[in-house]
C-alpha cells in the first residue's frame, strides 16, 4: 500500500511539478475570473468532441465560445476583457456544451462550479457565475489543533424549530451561541456539499464544489465558519468523496456523455444500494479533482478537517453489503481491498497534514480496518481519529432487548473499551443515522409515547419518564468518559429531542413538521428536557476541565454484575455507574489509586445525574468528603467508601 502511494507521490512530483501545484486545481479549472478582467476556463472531458461556453453573456449561443482541445482529454478556452470588464458579469448563468461522440449536443453544469441555484419552478439546478465586487473577508484565525475533541453534529437546513429550510444566517446567530454554551468545541456540518435531493441528507452530491445555495450564498457559509472560529469553535466538513449522485442534468454523471469520465463504467461504477455513481480512484485527473476539492473547502471557506463518509464502501470492491466483520485480520487484506481507494485516501492525508497539518480528519468506517488512523509514513491510512460505530449499535441492543436486570456490565465495559488504543476513536452515543425516520433515538427509545404526555414538570414524574431521563444522562455520560478520544451528539439528541427526523418527501407530503430541531423546548422552564441538556452541558464543561478524552486510556477497577455497578478512573477522576433498576448502596467500596504528588486524597463531587438541577432525586450530599485509604480493593492499592 505504501509503495503505491509513493509511486503516486512521485508521479504527481515529476508530471505536475508537485502536490501544491497539483491540487491547486480548483484555482484553474472550470470559469475563472482573471486579474485583467479576463475569463480563463478549463475542462475535462475526455470524452468529448467538442466543448464550448454559453449562457447569459453570450445570448445562449451554443457555438459562439469554443474551447481548445489540449492532451489528455483537457479542454481551455480564454475569453478577453471588455473595456477592463469582465465579459461574464456576477451572477450569471453558464452551461458547458458537450458534443457527445453521437453528435449530440449536452447541456452540463461544470464539475469544478462554485454556486448552482435552482429556481422554485425549477426541477434541475443551474449554474450561476460567483464573482461579487467583494468577497467575504475572514476577520478571526482558525482555532489550534484540539487535544479533546467534543463535536456537535449539525444540519443547517434543519436548525430551527421552525418547518422550513433554515439558513446559514440562522445557524450564525441562533445555533452557534447555543453549541458554545453547551461546552462544544467542534462543529462538524453535514449536506453543505450542493446535493440536488433535499431528503438525502446531503448523501447525493451534484455539485462538489459548490455549498448548498438553499441556505444562502458562499459568502454566508464563509461567515458562519469565521464567526464559528471567533467563538473557539472548529469547524469540520462532511466530505462525500465515496461516491456521487447520478444526476447528469445538473451533476457529474455522463459529463462528457460516456458512462465513464469520472466513474467506473459498467457495473463496477454503480453502488447497488445507494443508486449512485463510483469514482474511478486510480484516473489521474479523478484525484485531481478529487483532492483539489479537498483544499478548496480548506482555504476558500476555512474549514479545520474533514469527516468523510462511506470510508467502508471506499475500502472494499465489495463495499461493505452484505459482509460483517469479526476482526480476522483476513477481512482486511486481500484481492476484495480497493487498493486505488485507499491509497487515495491516503494521498488525501498527506496533502492536508502537508499543507495544512492544522486540520483534522475523521473516517467513517465500520469495518474497524487495521491502521486507518495511523501515520501514511507507517503504511496506515493517516486519519486522526475513527468512529466508534460499534458502540450506539450496542446501547440500541441492549435497550431494545433487554430487562434493564438483565443488563451485562461487562459487556457494555467491553463495546466501550474494545478498540486499538494507539488508534483515536470518537465516541457516541448516537448520531444522525439513529435519528432518521424508521430509527428512534435513545430517548424516543426509553420514554416513547410518554414524551407527548409526562415531560411537564406539572405532571407527576412517571416510572418510564424517570427511567428514560436517568438512563439518557448515564448512558451519555460512561461513553464520554470510557467510549474513546473524542465524543460526538447530533443536533438536538442532548435534550432528548422528541420524534424523530424525517426530510420533505412525497411519502409524507412534502412536510417539514419532522425536518426541524426544537430547541425552545429547553427554554420552556415547565419541561423537562431542560435537565437534559444542563447535565450535557456540564458534562461538555467538566471533560474541558480536566480533559479525560486527551489522557490515556481509563482503568476499570469494577464492572460488577449483581450490584449494576461500573467504576473507572481517568484523567485523575473517578467515575462510578449504579446500573441496578431497584437498589441503592451505602458505604459501597471503590478501588483507586493516587500518588500524593499529582492525585488528592481527599475526593468531591463534581457531576452527578442524581441532583436536582438534572431531574435527578437528590439522594446524595455534595458538600460530603470522601478519604481515599490504604485498603486494597479490586486489584487498586487504595480506595474510598461511597
Amino acid at each position: 500500500r505504501y509503495s503505491l502511494f509513493y509511486n503516486h507521490l512521485k508521479n504527481i512530483e515529476e508530471s505536475e511539478g508537485g502536490l501544491d501545484k497539483f491540487t491547486k486545481s480548483y484555482k484553474t479549472f472550470g470559469v475563472n475570473q482573471l486579474a485583467d478582467g479576463g475569463i480563463y476556463c478549463k475542462e475535462w472531458a475526455p470524452g468529448a468532441e467538442a466543448v464550448f461556453l454559453a449562457g447569459d453573456f453570450n445570448g445562449w449561443n451554443p457555438f459562439s465560445h469554443p474551447y481548445k482541445k489540449l492532451e489528455y482529454g483537457k479542454w481551455e478556452l480564454f475569453i478577453p476583457p471588455e473595456d477592463g470588464h469582465s465579459p461574464v458579469p456576477h451572477g450569471s448563468k453558464l452551461k458547458v456544451v458537450i458534443r457527445a461522440q453521437n453528435g449530440a449536443l449536452l447541456y452540463r453544469i461544470s464539475p469544478w462550479a462554485r454556486y448552482v441555484v435552482r429556481d422554485e419552478d425549477k426541477v434541475n439546478y443551474d449554474w450561476v457565475h460567483w464573482n461579487p465586487p467583494q468577497s467575504y473577508i475572514h476577520k478571526n484565525p482558525s482555532p489550534k489543533r484540539l487535544k479533546s475533541l467534543r463535536i456537535y453534529e449539525s444540519h443547517v437546513g434543519i436548525a430551527s424549530p421552525e418547518g422550513k429550510v433554515a439558513s446559514y444566517k440562522n445557524f450564525t446567530y441562533n445555533v452557534l451561541p447555543r453549541i458554545k454554551d453547551l461546552g462544544y468545541n467542534c462543529v462538524q456540518l453535514m449536506a453543505i456539499m450542493e446535493h440536488a435531493y433535499y431528503a438525502s441528507f446531503g448523501y447525493q452530491i451534484t455539485s462538489f464544489f459548490a455549498a448548498s445555495s438553499r441556505y444562502g450564498t458562499p459568502d454566508d457559509l464563509k461567515e458562519m465558519i469565521d464567526v464559528a472560529h471567533s467563538m473557539g469553535i472548529t469547524v469540520l466538513l462532511d466530505v462525500v468523496h465515496s461516491h456521487a449522485s447520478k444526476n447528469s442534468e445538473d451533476g457529474l454523471n455522463q459529463f462528457d456523455g460516456t458512462d465513464s469520465c469520472f466513474f467506473h463504467s459498467g457495473y463496477r461504477g454503480n453502488h447497488q444500494l445507494w443508486d449512485s455513481r463510483l469514482f474511478d480512484y486510480a484516473n489521474w485527473e479523478v484525484l485531481r479533482f478529487l483532492l483539489s476539492n479537498l483544499r478548496m473547502w480548506i482555504e476558500d471557506y476555512r474549514f479545520d478537517g474533514f469527516r468523510f463518509d462511506g470510508v467502508t464502501s471506499m475500502l472494499y470492491h465489495h463495499h461493505g453489503i452484505g459482509t460483517g466483520f469479526s476482526g480476522d485480520y483476513n477481512e482486511y487484506f486481500g484481492l476484495h481491498v480497493d487498493e486505488d481507494a485507499l491509497c487515495y485516501l491516503m494521498l488525501a492525508n498527506h496533502m492536508i497534514n502537508t499543507l495544512h497539518p492544522e486540520c483534522i480528519t475523521i473516517a467513517e468506517d465500520v469495518s474497524g480496518m487495521p491502521a486507518l488512523c495511523r501515520p501514511v509514513a507507517e503504511g496506515g491510512g493517516g486519519f486522526d481519529y475513527r468512529l466508534a460505530m460499534a458502540i450506539p449499535d450496542k446501547w440500541i441492543q441492549i435497550i431494545k432487548e433487554l430487562k434493564d436486570e438483565d443488563w451485562n456490565m461487562g459487556n457494555i465495559v467491553h463495546t466501550l473499551t474494545n478498540r486499538r488504543h494507539e488508534e483515536k476513536y470518537i465516541a457516541y452515543a448516537e448520531s444522525h443515522d439513529q435519528a432518521l425516520v424508521g430509527d428512534k433515538t435513545l430517548a424516543f427509545r426509553l420514554m416513547d409515547a410518554e414524551m407527548y404526555t409526562n415531560m411537564s414538570v406539572l405532571m407527576p414524574l412517571t416510572p418510564v419518564i424517570d427511567r428514560g431521563i436517568q438512563l439518557h444522562k448515564m448512558i451519555r455520560l460512561i461513553t464520554h468518559a470510557l467510549g474513546g478520544e473524542s465524543y460526538l451528539n447530533f443536533m438536538g439528541n442532548e435534550f432528548g429531542h422528541p420524534e424523530w427526523l424525517d426530510f420533505p418527501r412525497i411519502g409524507n407530503n412534502e412536510s417539514y413538521h419532522y425536518a426541524r430541531r426544537q430547541f425552545n423546548l429547553t427554554e420552556d422552564d415547565l419541561l423537562r428536557y431542560k435537565f437534559l441538556n444542563a447535565f450535557d452541558r456540564d458534562m461538555n464543561k467538566l471533560e474541558e476541565r480536566f480533559g479525560w478524552l486527551a489522557s490515556p486510556q481509563a482503568y476499570v477497577s469494577e464492572k460488577h454484575e449483581s450490584n449494576k455497578v461500573i467504576a473507572f478512573e481517568r484523567a485523575g477522576l473517578i467515575f462510578i455507574f449504579n446500573f441496578h433498576p431497584y437498589q441503592s448502596y451505602v458505604d459501597y467500596r471503590v478501588g483507586n489509586w493516587h500518588n500524593s504528588l499529582t492525585v488528592p486524597f481527599k475526593y468531591k463531587i463534581l457531576l452527578d445525574s442524581d441532583a436536582g438541577e438534572y431531574g435527578g432525586h437528590q439522594r446524595l450530599d455534595h458538600n460530603t468528603e470522601y478519604f481515599s485509604e490504604e485498603f486494597p480493593h479490586n486489584y487498586r492499592p487504595n480506595s474510598i467508601m461511597v
